[in-house]
């Protein structure tokens, strides 16, 4: 499924001059470490049976059903139609007979009764727009009789006459159906308008067979839309009959190329197989010209195409297709042919003209990497999901551009390994394919093309939002997690975080390399389970991984180390010293420190995770005999950190005689304009821009008091979101979905409408100000003072010394921006230069382009 572009929605209360510590949510942990319970001695190992070793290996009585698949479908584009038949020859391998088998019949979803519809708006990227009735089946039969059969949703339960025999029998099923084809198929399937014609990308076209498996028994859970697929494996021949103007593209290898392709097609798609340049198969000129194909029967072509040893097919047709083409270079001296089908619209260079590109990088890196690539063709196609993914063909926005499509080709794409070669249960587990993938999508974007698009994530700040308390852990059903949000945190963003954890931080590369490919190797076109991979990493690594699993996965803890103390041997540097950290949260884990001298050096030290077993504090000593300057706790960021603030301890000088937490706050207010002048604030504008992988992110604000505030968020020139609120009400618009804010939303924006400038607020009641000190940010002497607001939120404020001014600011829960190039906006200094933490992003340096201070906005802004 598409990656979600979470940054946004961070940015959303955070792009202000300053950033307020109201606005994070700081992590709850009402749990303190306990060792017995991290290390238990118990982890899932009553899971391991014959079936599922305790080895992580499949075991020696592991079964798997087998369907192998006959389709044929015509499209009509007037009506908007598919009209086909399936015959399904299905392989019982259990141990079992079978009275009656199931079948998945996804089309049903899009019916006004359907579950779905009940459980999402039409809004939801998972809501349907448009209904219509689903399957509508002209003839079921079973071994060439009529079937008893029964729907129920989008299950269909056929009920035989004579069971299906255990380990060796067979049924042939035979279903004639047609369906309307949606215009937005949950951004999974469906069709859009372009200038030169409609894009069909056709997926869950067919009725599947669903699977049973030796832990659940029938796999049965509808298809509602957040939880995705389990399929079996198996061949599929299909045919594909359209209007005789277009071009089709499907899974697998075309059979038919001299009955549906021109010579010159033919011979371009020869030169592309040999050539790691992209060729063009059809160009704009040709498509636009519509001449370019050959006639057919009654104006209609017959495309045939076969792939082996996969779990489901799709395609897509449209007369507007520019079709190109390149080779791909497996390991082994195996080639195979890359392709992309997109329209006129993005069809440039920062478009769709590096699609194939970006699949060459994106699967030559993988199959080197991970498995090979293990279809004969790879095809992305331009159309109007935000990105989806099938075997051998993934459907991506037309409108992507650089790093966006870059991206979105390479997650979709990176899904061939999970979960299309290792195939578990995304209706059950959806961060067995979403999260292994963003992990090895850092992979592949730090490698494509020298990093093109590569930005190093800053882990230790992303710890807020990982362990947030209100999300529920990653081992949860994604219909139960539900909203898009929070999926994109437990499915995608966590777990693949915790993979790189366990890469970087706890195993090492090639500990790591090594389990993770015997996992892949193991479960290739097989159907494992949690603990399948949870043991391959431990026995293959050789850790009890039990307390990594327990803490990231199965439970919702945190991880916050502190270091908080240190003291010298004897009160004298010469002796070494005692340096104390302490796990804060319930996730015991390795830790790295960085002791940091006097004079300018520095050591490093790596504590493995056992320290945790004596309990949740642990005294190191150092024997160097030096003063130390500060301790630093994982200095390269490459862990989250419930509260990165505690994870430096400095020995700050004391301040001058005099000087205080408030005298520090009034000078800074002095030196960006004076306090009434800051009170007097009415009405503030400003817009800006950054970049995310190259594409700019622009940015424009509104605020007028007490009640109005208004954001306009664009994305590579496009609007994005726009979140407008006015007194009690507010709305939030997003890839053109309108929804209304909540109370809380609500809420949080009148906060920061009203604390503009939060120092005016630090000497009210409720709010503690401590003076720590003097230290260094960049060189520069700076006050350091702690401020704790009266929801019981901190943060760390730096000014500099010399001139008042805030120069960085770190919240509790990991946000840190920092603050220049100050200038005069009617008589109030503001930072024109601002580095702002984005989502997965290691900070972006926000650019003011323009400001604006009671200016007397128009309350017509605010509608």
């Amino acid at each position: 499924m598409r990656r979600i572009l979470q940054s946004l929605m961070f940015v959303l209360l955070f792009f202000a001059f300053t950033t307020e510590t109201h606005a994070q949510k700081k992590t709850s942990n009402d749990t303190k470490f306990n060792k017995l319970e991290a290390f238990s001695p118990l982890f899932m190992e009553d899971q391991a049976n014959s079936f599922h070793s305790a080895t992580g290996e499949p075991g020696p009585e592991y079964w798997q059903n087998r369907a192998d698949y006959q389709i044929r479908a015509t499209l009509d584009t007037v009506k908007n139609k598919i009209t086909g038949s399936v015959t399904i020859t299905y392989t019982n391998k259990s141990p079992y007979d079978l009275p009656f088998v199931w079948l998945q019949m996804d089309q049903n979803t899009f019916r006004k009764d359907s579950r779905g519809s009940a459980l999402y708006p039409p809004t939801d990227r998972n809501g349907v727009r448009t209904f219509t009735q689903g399957y509508v089946l002209k003839d079921v039969k079973v071994n060439n009789a009529n079937a008893d059969y029964m729907i129920t949703d989008t299950r269909m339960q056929i009920r035989l006459k004579n069971p299906v025999k255990a380990k060796i029998g067979q049924a042939v099923i035979h279903i004639d159906y047609s369906f309307e084809i949606p215009t937005h198929g949950k951004d999974r399937m469906g069709r859009v308008a372009t200038k030169n014609g409609t894009i069909y990308t056709l997926a869950q076209w067919y009725p599947r067979m669903a699977v049973l498996d030796e832990v659940e028994g029938w796999n049965n859970l509808p298809y509602i839309g957040t939880g995705e697929f389990y399929l079996e494996y198996g061949n599929f021949d299909y045919v594909i009959t359209a209007p005789s103007n277009m071009v089709v593209v499907g899974s697998g290898l075309l059979q038919n190329p001299a009955e549906v392709l021109t010579t010159k097609e033919q011979s371009r798609l020869a030169e592309a197989r040999k050539s790691d340049k992209t060729v063009m198969i059809l160009t704009k000129d040709e498509m636009l010209a519509g001449n370019n194909h050959l006639p057919g029967k009654n104006g209609m072509l017959t495309w045939h195409f076969k792939i082996e040893n996969s779990r489901d097919v799709a395609w897509a047709a449209s007369a507007a297709f520019i079709w190109d083409a390149a080779r791909m270079n497996l390991p082994g001296g195996k080639t195979l042919l890359a392709q992309s089908v997109y329209p006129e619209e993005n069809s440039g260079q920062d478009g769709y003209g590096r699609s194939t590109e970006y699949i060459k990088g994106a699967i030559e890196f993988y199959s080197r990497q991970l498995y090979p690539f293990p279809y004969p063709v790879a095809t992305n196609v331009g159309a109007h999901e935000g990105g989806m993914e099938y075997p051998g063909i993934v459907f991506c926005n037309f409108k992507s551009k650089r790093g966006g499509l870059w991206g979105v080709v390479d997650h979709e794409f990176g899904h061939t390994w999970f979960p299309m070669i290792v195939g578990s249960n995304e209706r059950k587990y959806g961060w067995m394919d979403e999260g292994f993938n963003t992990f090895i999508n850092g992979l592949s974007t730090k490698n494509f093309n020298n990093g093109e698009y590569y930005q190093k994530t800053d882990y230790q700040r992303e710890g807020s939002f990982l362990f947030d308390q209100d999300n529920p852990p990653v081992f949860t059903v994604p219909e139960v997690i539900h909203d898009q949000g929070s999926l994109g945190l437990d499915a995608y963003t966590k777990p693949g975080a915790a993979l790189d954890v366990l890469r970087n931080v706890v195993l090492g590369k090639d500990r790591f390399d090594y389990a993770f490919r015997q996992y892949i190797q193991r479960w290739a076109f097989k159907h494992p389970q949690p603990w399948d991979f949870f043991n391959t990493m431990s026995s293959a690594s050789g850790e009890d991984l039990g307390w990594f699993f327990k803490g990231w996965f199965i439970n919702n803890w945190t991880l916050d180390i502190a270091v908080t103390n240190l003291e010298y041997t004897n009160n004298n540097p010469q002796d070494g010293a005692d340096i104390t950290i302490e796990n804060e949260g319930q996730i015991p884990s390795p830790v790295t420190l960085q002791i940091n001298f006097d004079d300018h050096t520095s050591t490093t030290v790596n504590l493995p995770v056992e320290i945790w077993m004596v309990g949740p504090e642990y005294v190191y000593h150092s024997d160097a005999a030096k003063k130390i300057a500060s301790v630093v706790i994982d200095p390269e960021h490459l862990v989250p950190d419930a509260n990165p603030m505690n994870n430096t301890f400095v020995k700050l000088e004391a301040a001058p005689a005099g000087v205080t937490a408030i005298t520090v706050i009034d000078k800074y207010l002095d030196a960006i304009g004076g306090r009434s002048k800051v009170a007097a604030i009415n009405d503030f504008q400003m817009s800006g821009s950054t970049s995310i992988q190259g594409t700019k992110l622009g940015m424009m604000e509104e605020f007028k008091k007490p009640d109005k505030y208004k954001q306009v968020i664009s994305f590579g020139g496009n609007p994005a979101l726009t979140t407008v609120f006015n007194g009690s009400t507010g709305y939030m618009v997003q890839r053109g979905n309108k929804r209304n804010l909540s109370d809380k939303e609500i809420e949080n924006f009148k906060n920061h409408v009203n604390n503009i400038i939060p120092e005016l607020n630090f000497s009210s009641p409720g709010y503690q100000t401590k003076l720590l000190g003097v230290g260094l940010e960049d060189g520069q002497n700076v006050y350091v003072v702690e401020v704790t607001n009266p929801d019981g939120e901190t943060s760390r404020n730096y000014y500099d010394v010399n001139t008042g001014l805030k120069v960085k600011e770190a919240t509790d829960n990991g946000v840190i921006s920092t603050f220049s190039d100050y200038r005069d906006v009617n008589g109030i200094k503001i930072p024109f230069q601002t580095s702002i933490p984005l989502f997965r992003n290691n900070s972006s340096e926000l650019k003011i382009e323009s400001a604006a201070i009671n200016s007397n906005l128009p309350d017509s802004d605010f509608n």
